[in-house]
């Protein structure tokens, strides 16, 4: 098993416990999570169960009694309940011999369905059963991770404050995919390794179906463009496994994607009618507990006008080359990548990556241990004569700099040019006038390959590269 060394630790830890042990592991679809466990108690288990993706209440506890005669019980009466099905559970676990006793039981959120009473049959096992013994070791999974944050970790019932532990488990990053790339023979260079981040993220899952025998194009071709493709039909999967009503979600990632620099929550109840402010905040604070979007504030703007971007990957790949039909050409990517369409792509997807790696860019700043925030700022104008401005980065630090960052992706150097030394001027000058403030602003340049060398490079403060963005964090 490649990386997740302090995950593995963590769940490791649980067996030496002089107490039972309740942990959630959590993240998105295809992230890893039922594999680290698996691999990590090297798939011992006292008990284990996978919920059933729509299934009835009563399906989903035959299927609960099916993985009891799995594990060895001989004789299992079929629950009518979960307080039943628990309560034979314990009775199970209660024969075992003596040692921790490791409970798995994933994609849990499945398991809670209408009127059901899974929760508080969980919280009774728990707090009536497994805390009054020293033995049990309770692994609980799942994809929906608004519903495992919701209903496990912010549970203020009978489960408050429960869980022992918890993961949550996020994609690898640039270091960690170029490890799992070498690890496994791909023969990609960093270059390779940073345009397939820019289409499918960290997903380990989706990693896994790259083929070292075909060339970075024709991987990209054979998953999302062939007729069969692995990737085709992963969108809808995706969010239906996150969410039970999904569709309300897409339409708000699918209207967020139609701006670059994102929509403030008023923005988004306005273009979409159908749903009431409320729905708005609980899919927004969801969609960001799942990493797809972000929030942020301009410096000087409170709370309330914070923006929300679209920044998963994934999501704005298949909006950009499949939302809008099907592509019957089997060799799309292949033909595409010398056009003007991946040039815009890849300057945009480059964006993404950098705010996905922003420790990494503070490490090569040399200011991992300042307080500072990151930040968007616009200005529009507000007269004919007033002229505007974007910066999709800056970070406010606390001693008294704030850095100004402009991402470029380019084939190799980046050439500055008179024209745009004198664009990035003009920004400075309406960032300082306008937000009046005493700070230094120095201006950093994240690149591909760097600068070339010329007059107007001679402006720039700091230089960030791709190499940069594969630091492993200290």
């Amino acid at each position: 098993m490649f990386g997740r060394e302090k995950e593995k630790k963590v769940l490791l830890s649980l067996l030496d416990s002089e107490k039972s042990e309740f942990v959630a592991v959590y993240g998105r679809r295809r992230v890893g999570k039922t594999y680290l466990v698996r691999e990590t108690f090297n798939y011992k288990f006292a008990f284990q169960h996978t919920g059933l993706q729509d299934g009835t209440t009563k399906e989903q506890l035959e299927e609960f009694a099916n993985s009891l005669i799995i594990a060895g019980m001989k004789k299992v009466k079929r629950p009518k309940n979960w307080s039943q099905a628990f309560f034979t559970l314990g009775q199970y676990l209660s024969t075992l011999s003596e040692g921790k006793k490791v409970i798995f039981i994933d994609e849990l959120p499945w398991l809670d369905t209408p009127n059901s009473k899974f929760v508080s049959a969980l919280d009774h096992f728990w707090n009536g059963w497994a805390t009054a013994r020293k033995d049990i070791v309770l692994v609980i999974c799942g994809s929906a991770t608004s519903w495992i944050i919701d209903k496990i970790i912010m549970n203020y019932g009978g489960l408050h404050n429960r869980l022992t532990e918890q993961i949550y488990l996020r994609p690898f990053t640039l270091h960690e995919c170029e490890g799992y790339a070498s690890e496994r023979n791909l023969g990609m260079s960093r270059r390779n390794i940073l345009e397939t981040y820019m289409i499918i993220g960290g997903i380990p899952f989706y990693w896994d179906m790259i083929r070292k025998d075909l060339s970075w194009a024709q991987n990209i071709d054979r998953l999302f463009f062939y007729p069969n493709g692995k990737m085709r039909n992963e969108f809808e999967a995706l969010y239906k496994s996150l969410f039970r009503n999904s569709q309300p979600y897409i339409n708000v990632v699918s209207t967020l994607g139609t701006k670059k620099a994102g929509m403030t929550r008023n923005e988004l109840i306005k273009s979409m009618k159908e749903y009431s402010g409320g729905t708005i905040t609980k899919i927004l604070r969801e969609l960001e507990q799942c990493d797809f979007i972000r929030s942020y504030n301009s410096i000087g703007k409170t709370k309330k006008d914070a923006i929300y971007q679209l920044i998963d990957n994934f999501t704005l790949f298949y909006f950009k080359f499949m939302a809008q039909g099907i592509i019957n050409d089997k060799d799309f990517w292949s033909r595409t990548i010398s056009k003007p369409i991946y040039s815009a792509w890849s300057g945009l997807a480059f964006e993404r990556i950098c705010f996905q790696h922003i420790e990494q860019i503070k490490q090569a700043l040399g200011i991992s241990g300042i307080i500072s925030n990151v930040y968007s700022w616009i200005y529009v104008p507000k007269s004919p004569e007033d002229q505007g401005t974007q910066i999709d980065m800056l970070i406010d630090r606390d001693d008294n700099v704030i850095n100004i960052c402009e991402m470029k992706f380019s084939q190799g150097e980046y050439e500055l040019t008179e024209k745009y030394d004198l664009a990035l001027r003009n920004k400075v000058g309406i960032f300082q006038t306008k937000t009046k403030t005493r700070k230094g602003v120095s201006i950093v340049m994240i690149t591909s390959y760097g600068l070339k060398r010329n007059a107007w490079a001679n402006g720039i403060q700091r230089q960030i590269t791709m190499d940069d963005l594969f630091r492993d964090l200290l």
